[in-house]
């Protein structure tokens, strides 16, 4: 029993060290790619407001830029011979616990919070963790913040200048690294390219092991 015990304990621990290394996206894209058009080379090109923080967007240009060239893309070695333009873009917004867990409106019983891996609230009562726990007892739950990311991809023909494809991917989870959440959420929004599917649909990608 022992045994059985504890090779359920660690699969558990197993399960949950590999869900940390994944992010679910919830993924739309749209577009009118023909059928017969194949990826080639292409330039990250960058509306005025984005060239005022060239920083940053070199940031997002390589967080996006794995899941690119896995779609069959390949950087153009002169900007202006390149096939297609891409635009690239991210949102990421935090959602404070403060905010849900003002003393004044805690009144004591059972409620439930959200802790992260297994980190206790704070205030009197036994708190289990995992993603939800419940306990009993007075005073705020604190924990880190969540928040909510989006990313988002478009690809025109660099002659024409038609929109040929978009694709946007959301998440929310304990990390706002563009490093290493980021490709992962891009390697969503491309990993059916160049299938169009308007309607939301979910998808797990590995996040980047890269600090």
């Amino acid at each position: 029993m022992l045994k059985l015990l504890t090779a359920a304990a660690l699969a558990l621990v197993l399960t949950g060290c590999a869900s940390l290394n994944n992010v679910q996206s919830e993924v739309t894209t749209f577009g009118p790619w023909p059928a017969d058009r194949k990826p080639s080379t292409f330039t990250f090109e960058r509306l005025p407001s984005q060239q005022a923080h060239p920083q940053h967007q070199q940031e997002l240009e390589d967080a996006a830029r794995g899941a690119v060239e896995a779609a069959g893309f390949r950087a153009a070695p002169d900007a202006t011979t390149a096939e297609y333009l891409m635009q690239v873009g991210a949102r990421v917004t935090v959602n404070d616990p403060w905010v849900y867990n003002e003393p004044l409106f805690m009144h004591g019983g059972w409620r439930y919070g959200y802790g992260r891996w297994g980190r206790p609230g704070w205030g009197p009562g036994p708190y289990w963790g995992g993603r939800g726990f419940w306990g009993p007892g007075y005073g705020p739950i604190y924990d880190s913040p969540t928040y909510d990311r989006e990313v988002a991809l478009l690809i025109r023909d660099r002659k024409t200048g038609q929109l040929l494809y978009e694709a946007r991917a959301n998440s929310s989870g304990y990390s706002s690294a563009v490093s290493t959440v980021l490709p992962a959420m891009f390697d969503a929004a491309m990993k059916d390219f160049p299938n169009v599917s308007p309607n939301p649909r979910n998808v797990t990608t590995q996040i980047s092991k890269t600090p």
